[in-house]
Protein backbone atom coordinates (compact mmCIF):
# COMPACT_ATOMS: atom_id res chain seq x y z
CA UNK A 1 0.00 0.00 0.00
CA UNK A 2 2.62 2.66 0.53
CA UNK A 3 4.44 1.81 -2.60
CA UNK A 4 1.06 2.38 -4.06
CA UNK A 5 0.58 5.71 -2.61
CA UNK A 6 4.20 6.76 -3.14
CA UNK A 7 3.64 5.75 -6.68
CA UNK A 8 0.54 8.12 -6.93
CA UNK A 9 1.89 11.09 -5.17
CA UNK A 10 5.28 10.68 -7.76
CA UNK A 11 3.00 11.32 -10.45
CA UNK A 12 1.03 14.38 -8.91
CA UNK A 13 3.97 15.55 -9.06
CA UNK A 14 5.32 14.81 -12.02
CA UNK A 15 1.97 16.19 -13.51
CA UNK A 16 2.61 19.61 -10.98
CA UNK A 17 6.58 19.69 -12.82
CA UNK A 18 5.78 19.24 -16.23
CA UNK A 19 2.55 21.93 -15.94
CA UNK A 20 4.53 24.57 -14.20
CA UNK A 21 6.59 25.23 -17.76
CA UNK A 22 3.46 26.94 -18.60
CA UNK A 23 2.33 28.90 -15.96
CA UNK A 24 4.01 32.51 -15.15
CA UNK A 25 3.83 35.27 -12.76
CA UNK A 26 2.08 38.27 -13.59
CA UNK A 27 3.00 41.48 -12.44
CA UNK A 28 0.34 43.94 -13.07
CA UNK A 29 -1.14 45.27 -9.39
CA UNK A 30 0.68 47.41 -7.04
CA UNK A 31 1.26 44.10 -4.01
CA UNK A 32 0.33 40.51 -4.47
CA UNK A 33 1.59 39.61 -7.86
CA UNK A 34 -0.49 36.82 -9.69
CA UNK A 35 -0.22 34.16 -12.25
CA UNK A 36 -0.60 33.68 -16.34
CA UNK A 37 -1.18 31.06 -18.69
CA UNK A 38 1.75 31.11 -21.43
CA UNK A 39 -1.22 30.69 -24.67
CA UNK A 40 1.48 30.98 -27.65
CA UNK A 41 5.19 29.92 -27.61
CA UNK A 42 5.74 33.09 -29.15
CA UNK A 43 4.65 35.11 -26.35
CA UNK A 44 1.53 35.55 -25.67
CA UNK A 45 -0.02 35.14 -22.20
CA UNK A 46 -3.27 34.77 -20.54
CA UNK A 47 -4.14 36.13 -17.25
CA UNK A 48 -7.52 37.57 -15.03
CA UNK A 49 -8.18 40.62 -16.05
CA UNK A 50 -8.96 41.61 -12.61
CA UNK A 51 -5.21 41.57 -11.35
CA UNK A 52 -4.10 43.77 -13.78
CA UNK A 53 -4.71 47.49 -12.51
CA UNK A 54 -2.81 49.18 -14.66
CA UNK A 55 -2.49 49.10 -18.56
CA UNK A 56 1.84 50.01 -18.70
CA UNK A 57 4.51 49.10 -16.71
CA UNK A 58 2.84 45.10 -16.47
CA UNK A 59 6.15 42.69 -15.92
CA UNK A 60 6.16 39.00 -16.59
CA UNK A 61 8.26 36.14 -14.34
CA UNK A 62 9.13 33.35 -16.97
CA UNK A 63 9.56 29.63 -15.41
CA UNK A 64 13.71 29.90 -15.80
CA UNK A 65 13.62 32.86 -13.48
CA UNK A 66 13.68 35.81 -15.81
CA UNK A 67 11.28 38.73 -15.53
CA UNK A 68 10.48 40.52 -18.91
CA UNK A 69 7.93 43.93 -19.93
CA UNK A 70 4.84 43.05 -20.90
CA UNK A 71 2.04 44.71 -23.24
CA UNK A 72 -1.75 44.67 -22.85
CA UNK A 73 -3.05 43.71 -25.66
CA UNK A 74 -6.65 43.90 -24.87
CA UNK A 75 -9.13 43.34 -21.85
CA UNK A 76 -12.55 41.47 -21.55
CA UNK A 77 -14.18 42.61 -18.15
CA UNK A 78 -17.39 40.68 -18.74
CA UNK A 79 -15.70 37.18 -18.70
CA UNK A 80 -12.38 38.49 -16.21
CA UNK A 81 -9.99 37.62 -18.76
CA UNK A 82 -6.71 39.61 -20.26
CA UNK A 83 -4.31 39.03 -22.89
CA UNK A 84 -0.86 40.31 -22.21
CA UNK A 85 2.54 39.61 -24.88
CA UNK A 86 5.88 39.45 -24.27
CA UNK A 87 9.15 39.29 -26.93
CA UNK A 88 9.64 35.49 -26.26
CA UNK A 89 10.01 32.34 -28.72
CA UNK A 90 9.82 28.90 -28.04
CA UNK A 91 8.00 29.24 -24.86
CA UNK A 92 6.59 25.85 -23.34
CA UNK A 93 2.70 25.62 -23.75
CA UNK A 94 0.21 23.29 -21.46
CA UNK A 95 -1.66 21.16 -23.82
CA UNK A 96 -5.07 21.75 -24.15
CA UNK A 97 -8.60 19.28 -23.40
CA UNK A 98 -10.16 19.66 -26.46
CA UNK A 99 -13.10 17.26 -24.85
CA UNK A 100 -15.51 17.56 -21.89
CA UNK A 101 -14.60 14.28 -20.40
CA UNK A 102 -14.19 15.80 -16.93
CA UNK A 103 -16.71 14.79 -14.29
CA UNK A 104 -17.90 15.86 -11.13
CA UNK A 105 -15.63 14.10 -8.48
CA UNK A 106 -12.59 14.16 -10.46
CA UNK A 107 -9.13 15.00 -9.46
CA UNK A 108 -7.96 18.36 -10.18
CA UNK A 109 -5.04 20.84 -9.89
CA UNK A 110 -4.88 24.64 -9.30
CA UNK A 111 -1.48 25.96 -10.47
CA UNK A 112 -0.29 29.40 -9.26
CA UNK A 113 3.30 31.27 -9.42
CA UNK A 114 2.37 34.64 -7.16
CA UNK A 115 6.50 34.40 -6.58
CA UNK A 116 8.91 32.45 -8.24
CA UNK A 117 8.29 29.03 -7.54
CA UNK A 118 5.48 26.89 -8.70
CA UNK A 119 2.76 26.65 -6.15
CA UNK A 120 -0.16 23.75 -6.27
CA UNK A 121 -3.29 22.73 -4.82
CA UNK A 122 -5.66 19.78 -5.34
CA UNK A 123 -9.23 19.20 -5.58
CA UNK A 124 -11.88 17.70 -7.47
CA UNK A 125 -14.61 19.07 -9.97
CA UNK A 126 -17.48 19.53 -7.25
CA UNK A 127 -20.10 20.99 -9.99
CA UNK A 128 -20.47 21.49 -13.66
CA UNK A 129 -23.68 22.84 -15.63
CA UNK A 130 -24.40 24.16 -18.98
CA UNK A 131 -23.06 27.60 -20.89
CA UNK A 132 -23.89 30.52 -18.52
CA UNK A 133 -23.59 34.50 -18.40
CA UNK A 134 -21.39 36.40 -16.13
CA UNK A 135 -22.65 39.77 -14.22
CA UNK A 136 -21.44 41.77 -16.93
CA UNK A 137 -23.08 39.83 -20.00
CA UNK A 138 -19.91 37.86 -20.81
CA UNK A 139 -20.44 34.25 -22.09
CA UNK A 140 -18.82 31.21 -20.74
CA UNK A 141 -18.93 28.47 -22.83
CA UNK A 142 -19.53 26.00 -19.31
CA UNK A 143 -19.98 26.18 -15.59
CA UNK A 144 -17.38 24.46 -13.96
CA UNK A 145 -16.72 24.89 -10.28
CA UNK A 146 -13.97 23.00 -7.91
CA UNK A 147 -13.29 23.36 -4.33
CA UNK A 148 -9.36 23.80 -4.50
CA UNK A 149 -8.56 26.17 -2.09
CA UNK A 150 -7.23 29.27 -4.17
CA UNK A 151 -4.03 30.99 -2.44
CA UNK A 152 -3.54 34.45 -2.98
CA UNK A 153 -2.26 34.93 -6.82
CA UNK A 154 -3.41 32.12 -7.90
CA UNK A 155 -5.98 33.90 -9.73
CA UNK A 156 -5.17 33.97 -13.64
CA UNK A 157 -3.62 30.72 -13.26
CA UNK A 158 -4.43 26.94 -14.93
CA UNK A 159 -6.83 24.42 -13.80
CA UNK A 160 -5.37 21.13 -14.71
CA UNK A 161 -6.83 17.32 -15.02
CA UNK A 162 -5.30 14.63 -13.62
CA UNK A 163 -3.51 14.08 -17.36
CA UNK A 164 -1.75 17.03 -17.47
CA UNK A 165 -4.53 18.91 -20.02
CA UNK A 166 -5.12 22.07 -19.57
CA UNK A 167 -8.75 22.57 -18.45
CA UNK A 168 -8.85 26.36 -18.02
CA UNK A 169 -8.35 29.44 -16.30
CA UNK A 170 -9.45 30.14 -12.25
CA UNK A 171 -10.99 33.07 -11.08
CA UNK A 172 -11.95 34.35 -7.89
CA UNK A 173 -13.62 37.38 -9.52
CA UNK A 174 -16.86 36.10 -11.32
CA UNK A 175 -18.80 34.62 -8.67
CA UNK A 176 -18.93 36.01 -5.48
CA UNK A 177 -17.22 33.76 -2.76
CA UNK A 178 -16.83 30.61 -5.15
CA UNK A 179 -13.90 29.00 -7.28
CA UNK A 180 -14.65 29.09 -11.17
CA UNK A 181 -12.65 28.08 -14.10
CA UNK A 182 -13.22 29.74 -17.57
CA UNK A 183 -12.78 26.85 -19.58
CA UNK A 184 -10.30 26.36 -22.44
CA UNK A 185 -12.63 26.80 -25.00
CA UNK A 186 -13.74 29.90 -23.84
CA UNK A 187 -10.39 31.27 -22.99
CA UNK A 188 -9.32 30.86 -27.28
CA UNK A 189 -12.34 32.09 -28.17
CA UNK A 190 -11.65 35.66 -25.94
CA UNK A 191 -8.00 35.73 -27.01
CA UNK A 192 -8.72 35.69 -30.60
CA UNK A 193 -11.33 38.82 -30.56
CA UNK A 194 -8.48 40.62 -28.36
CA UNK A 195 -5.81 39.69 -30.75
CA UNK A 196 -7.78 41.21 -33.42
CA UNK A 197 -9.90 43.57 -32.20
CA UNK A 198 -8.31 44.69 -28.90
CA UNK A 199 -11.36 44.34 -26.85
CA UNK A 200 -14.78 42.47 -26.78
CA UNK A 201 -17.81 44.34 -28.96
CA UNK A 202 -20.56 45.03 -26.43
CA UNK A 203 -24.23 46.44 -27.22
CA UNK A 204 -24.81 49.99 -26.15
CA UNK A 205 -28.57 51.73 -25.47
CA UNK A 206 -27.04 54.82 -23.74
CA UNK A 207 -29.91 55.17 -21.00
CA UNK A 208 -29.87 55.02 -17.08
CA UNK A 209 -32.14 52.78 -15.41
CA UNK A 210 -33.95 52.75 -11.78
CA UNK A 211 -35.44 48.99 -10.97
CA UNK A 212 -39.37 49.45 -10.25
CA UNK A 213 -41.96 47.17 -9.64
CA UNK A 214 -44.29 46.90 -12.12
CA UNK A 215 -48.19 47.27 -11.80
CA UNK A 216 -50.28 44.69 -10.84
CA UNK A 217 -52.44 43.66 -14.09
CA UNK A 218 -48.83 44.26 -15.84
CA UNK A 219 -46.97 41.78 -13.46
CA UNK A 220 -49.55 39.44 -14.36
CA UNK A 221 -50.00 39.33 -18.17
CA UNK A 222 -45.97 39.33 -17.99
CA UNK A 223 -45.58 36.93 -15.11
CA UNK A 224 -42.68 39.20 -13.83
CA UNK A 225 -42.82 41.89 -11.02
CA UNK A 226 -40.07 43.89 -11.97
CA UNK A 227 -38.53 46.37 -14.78
CA UNK A 228 -36.36 49.01 -15.72
CA UNK A 229 -37.67 52.56 -15.31
CA UNK A 230 -35.69 54.97 -17.62
CA UNK A 231 -34.46 57.83 -15.93
CA UNK A 232 -32.24 59.63 -18.50
CA UNK A 233 -31.03 59.29 -22.00
CA UNK A 234 -28.37 60.04 -23.63
CA UNK A 235 -28.07 62.82 -26.56
CA UNK A 236 -28.10 61.32 -30.04
CA UNK A 237 -28.06 58.03 -28.09
CA UNK A 238 -29.05 54.12 -30.02
CA UNK A 239 -31.65 54.66 -27.43
CA UNK A 240 -33.20 58.49 -28.62
CA UNK A 241 -32.70 57.54 -31.42
CA UNK A 242 -34.76 54.22 -31.41
CA UNK A 243 -37.53 56.35 -29.84
CA UNK A 244 -36.61 55.56 -26.04
CA UNK A 245 -37.91 58.51 -23.71
CA UNK A 246 -37.75 59.37 -20.26
CA UNK A 247 -40.15 57.67 -18.05
CA UNK A 248 -40.54 54.61 -20.30
CA UNK A 249 -40.17 51.00 -18.19
CA UNK A 250 -38.31 47.85 -19.88
CA UNK A 251 -39.78 44.83 -19.40
CA UNK A 252 -38.18 42.91 -22.24
CA UNK A 253 -35.42 42.92 -24.96
CA UNK A 254 -35.69 40.37 -28.19
CA UNK A 255 -38.30 38.01 -26.43
CA UNK A 256 -36.81 37.91 -23.13
CA UNK A 257 -37.43 39.16 -19.73
CA UNK A 258 -35.70 42.23 -18.37
CA UNK A 259 -36.16 42.65 -14.39
CA UNK A 260 -32.43 44.21 -13.86
CA UNK A 261 -29.96 45.86 -14.92
CA UNK A 262 -27.32 42.69 -14.99
CA UNK A 263 -30.31 40.91 -17.01
CA UNK A 264 -30.22 43.71 -19.66
CA UNK A 265 -26.17 44.27 -19.98
CA UNK A 266 -26.48 40.24 -20.26
CA UNK A 267 -28.69 41.14 -23.27
CA UNK A 268 -26.38 43.79 -25.17
CA UNK A 269 -23.94 41.13 -25.81
CA UNK A 270 -21.90 41.48 -29.33
CA UNK A 271 -24.05 39.83 -31.24
CA UNK A 272 -26.82 42.41 -30.95
CA UNK A 273 -24.32 45.46 -31.94
CA UNK A 274 -25.69 47.35 -34.97
CA UNK A 275 -28.70 45.00 -35.36
CA UNK A 276 -32.51 46.02 -34.79
CA UNK A 277 -33.76 44.19 -31.68
CA UNK A 278 -37.52 44.84 -30.45
CA UNK A 279 -37.97 46.06 -26.56
CA UNK A 280 -40.73 46.16 -25.13
CA UNK A 281 -41.42 48.46 -22.47
CA UNK A 282 -44.75 50.22 -20.44
CA UNK A 283 -45.43 53.75 -21.60
CA UNK A 284 -48.57 55.78 -20.25
CA UNK A 285 -49.72 52.20 -18.41
CA UNK A 286 -49.54 50.43 -21.93
CA UNK A 287 -47.29 47.93 -22.68
CA UNK A 288 -46.01 48.47 -26.60
CA UNK A 289 -42.49 47.35 -28.43
CA UNK A 290 -40.34 49.58 -30.54
CA UNK A 291 -37.36 48.51 -32.57
CA UNK A 292 -34.17 49.74 -31.86
CA UNK A 293 -30.96 50.05 -33.12
CA UNK A 294 -28.17 48.84 -30.44
CA UNK A 295 -24.84 50.89 -30.84
CA UNK A 296 -21.34 49.88 -30.23
CA UNK A 297 -20.48 50.20 -26.75
CA UNK A 298 -17.27 52.52 -26.43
Amino acid sequence: MAKRLKKISDQMAAVVADASQGVVRVEGRRRLPATGIIWSSSGLIITANHVLKRDEGIKVGLPDGKTVPAQLVGRDHSTDTALISIDAQELALLSRSIDDSEAVGNLVFALGRPGKSIQATLGIVSALGDSWRTRRGGQIDRYMQTDVLMYPGFSGGPLVGANGKLLGMNSSALVPGISVTIPASTLERVAQTLLTHGRIRRGYLGISTQRVQLPRNIQKELKQKMGLLVVSVEPDSPAEQGGIVLGDTIVGLEGKSIRSHDELLAQLVGDVVDKKVPVAMIRGGELLTINVKIGDRP
